[in-house]
């Protein structure tokens, strides 16, 4: 029956593969279930209520992908978006939580119409295919970036921005014997190997103080009531000029996480069409959409498609199967939390790592040779890991061809929204 439904073998899969996908990706998001509730709850936000929000509405979000979308794409509330959310609009605007969530829930509403008319659909198609492989090798370096930092073997430096951190730090350790355990496992094609390559460090980490069984474990709990931030909207100032700042940001930024996403990881899949299309990319967009609504309804910030789902593909998922899987995770993770929230980060970082390297190979799919393809297509891939985010390596990236093609005579080649997008980046910068 699920063979059939996510039509798994004739994606070359199997179901054993898919699941084993599946607890991979989750394996290397859950990490949200423990931050997302301490970053909100530093904007006056109930943190256990957080808590059940972030596991449900990654719940939801992922099974609309899963069932609707059949993609093997996962999705939660996204970071950064939730940084914006307390430290920005609540912290330094001065606005209630309540008013940060009456504009994610706008946010989602138009997603859902911008989603319906297919305009959200027709930005995803316009990226030219040279970019669609940048991304996907600017989101590799990005989250191999992530996870170096993870471990603590990349650390803050005021003089250089970064610098190499202590090989004595027990992380860095946990991080590197991660790396050699997966790849060992990965050149004899072992199946599962970034599973096994996180939970062989989770164990390793007991032993050097990095893995922390807490004094009042308990394995099996029941999760938090979400009463206290359930449906808590303010609408009093939806019309105001700082609602609409604030409303474009979350938009911005939500819009095009997600679309490198899709595009990025869809590309070291070879899951794009003969015409370098995202199969099913409205659909992926939807559950994107509803994830957003729904979260803010429960409590919750901005939901979107995680960039961990590469973990996944990695593993060999295909389908929504995978997805599938990540939303069955979480749902166990509301009654199983202590559990989860053992495993440290210093383990799930060297499967990132890893998936990083995978993600680079479509950048031999990119034509070098056309400067006027190969400049955009640098500058998707440079600015994601030294700006932090996907959203600033495709501004820069769609900017620049966008520019050059219009200077070197070559406008033809742009699509009519290609224009339209390279305004709003324009605008976005200014204003």
């Amino acid at each position: 029956m699920l063979d059939k439904f996510f039509k798994i073998t004739e994606n070359k899969s199997t179901l054993k593969t898919e699941i084993i996908a599946g607890i991979t990706t989750f394996m290397t998001m859950v990490y949200i279930l423990a931050v997302n509730p301490s970053i909100l709850s530093d904007a006056g936000m109930d943190k256990d209520a957080v808590f059940t929000a972030t596991a449900l509405s990654a719940l939801i979000a992922t099974l609309v992908m899963a069932l609707v979308a059949k993609l093997p794409f996962a999705l939660a509330p996204g970071m950064g978006l939730n940084a914006f959310f307390a430290y920005t609009v609540v912290l330094g605007m001065g606005y209630t939580w309540q008013f940060a969530l009456t504009a994610v829930f706008l946010e989602g509403l138009i997603f859902l119409l911008l989603t319906a008319l297919n305009i959200r659909e027709l930005i995803v198609n316009s990226i030219p295919l040279n970019l669609k492989h940048a991304i996907s090798v600017g989101i590799g370096l990005f989250i191999a970036f992530i996870g170096l930092q993870s471990t603590g073997l990349i650390v803050d430096n005021p003089a250089t921005l970064v610098s190499l951190g202590s090989m004595k730090n027990p992380g860095v350790l946990i991080g590197l014997t991660g790396i050699v355990v997966t790849g060992v496992l990965l050149a004899k094609r072992v199946k599962g190997a970034l599973l096994i390559g996180i939970l062989a460090s989770t164990v390793i980490g007991l032993f050097v103080g990095v893995t922390v069984i807490p004094d009042d474990f308990q394995m099996v709990s029941l999760p938090p009531s979400i009463e206290p931030i359930f449906f808590k909207f303010d609408f009093h100032q939806i019309l105001s000029f700082d609602m609409l700042i604030v409303l474009f940001t979350f938009l911005f930024v939500d819009m095009f996480d997600t679309v490198g996403t899709l595009v990025g990881v869809s590309s070291t899949a070879d899951m794009l069409d003969k015409d370098g299309k995202v199969p099913r990319v409205k659909r992926a967009l939807f559950a994107d959409s509803i994830g957003t609504t729904v979260g803010a309804i429960l409590g919750t910030s901005t939901v979107t498609t995680y960039v961990e789902s590469a973990a996944g593909v990695a593993e060999g998922g295909k389908t929504g199967m995978t997805a599938l899987t990540v939303a069955v995770m979480f749902g166990l993770a509301l009654f199983f939390a202590p559990l989860f929230m053992m495993i440290p980060p210093e383990a799930t970082a060297s499967a990132l790592i890893i998936v990083g390297l995978f993600m680079i190979s479509p950048i031999m799919k990119i034509d070098l040779n056309d400067l006027t393809e190969a400049i955009p297509a640098f500058l998707t891939i440079i600015m994601m890991p030294l700006t932090y985010s996907i959203a600033q390596g495709i501004v820069f990236g769609m900017l620049s061809y966008v520019i050059l093609k219009v200077l070197t005579g070559r406008h033809k080649e742009v699509k009519p929204i290609m224009y339209i997008i390279a305004v709003l980046f324009i605008i976005k910068f200014f204003v």
